[in-house]
């Protein structure tokens, strides 16, 4: 199913997006993935609305654009947790308005105390971490979501309480946000052109094929927001 490193794709015609010449690649690169997840997480599966609330665990690829997402639909208060103080960091400049730094900082006792008891409209977890998961689902409201983005290792099971779930309360797993790449890339790329959305400005790092493994350290050393590979 990965065709990254091929000399030559056969792809299904609706596998395939028509850019503008002047996108650059890397620019381009970025909405293969990550950025449709997380931009189709907002408006697609969480629906989420002006002045509505967001908690988003793991500020990487897609968590970072789930952040964007949510400050283009003005949602109040925008909140990124993470281990890392240097994501955090990154997670302000995208559009977070709260932070966590879970070694220091209790992420359900903030949140709870951030939304006056109610908890978020929306809840999205980008780890897979078991423990962040259900954390995730304790802060969401009543008749919120808790979107589950990141995938767990096989075989792990999540513990909640359903109550909830008979009145109002949701939990989902997601697919790339729901995304039409032909419908919504294109889109995406217009906020782009408007300075509305920050795509170069992900790229933190920068490698040759050649130190792929370096890069790969680095993502896993979480001082990294996104790496591009130059292919030769």
């Amino acid at each position: 199913w990965v065709t990254t490193f091929s000399d030559y794709t056969v792809a299904s015609e609706n596998r395939l997006t028509v850019i503008p010449d002047e996108v650059p690649f890397d620019v381009a690169a970025l909405l293969g993935c990550a950025v449709t997840t997380g931009l189709g997480i907002v408006f697609n599966d969480a629906n989420l609305r002006p002045g509505q609330s967001i908690a988003v665990f793991g500020i990487g690829g897609v968590g970072v654009n789930v952040l964007q997402g949510a400050a283009l639909v003005s949602a109040w208060p925008i909140i990124a947790v993470d281990v890392h103080e240097r994501k955090l960091a990154w997670a302000k400049r995208f559009g977070a308005t709260h932070t966590i730094q879970v070694n220091q900082q209790d992420p359900r006792a903030a949140i709870l105390e951030w939304t006056a008891g109610a908890g978020v409209d929306a809840a999205v977890d980008t780890t897979g971490q078991i423990p962040v998961r259900e954390t995730a689902y304790a802060v969401t409201s009543h008749t919120g979501r808790t979107i589950l983005a990141g995938v767990p290792p096989s075989g792990e099971r999540m513990t909640i309480e359903s109550f909830p779930l008979h009145f109002g309360r949701r939990i989902m797993g997601v697919h790339g946000g729901d995304t039409r790449p032909d419908a919504d890339i294109p889109r995406y790329l217009q906020l782009w052109r408007q300075g509305k959305l920050k795509l170069a400005e992900q790229i933190s790092h920068r490698y040759p094929l050649a130190e792929v493994n370096d890069a790969v350290a680095v993502v896993q050393s979480g001082t990294a927001l996104r790496c591009i590979l130059t292919m030769p």
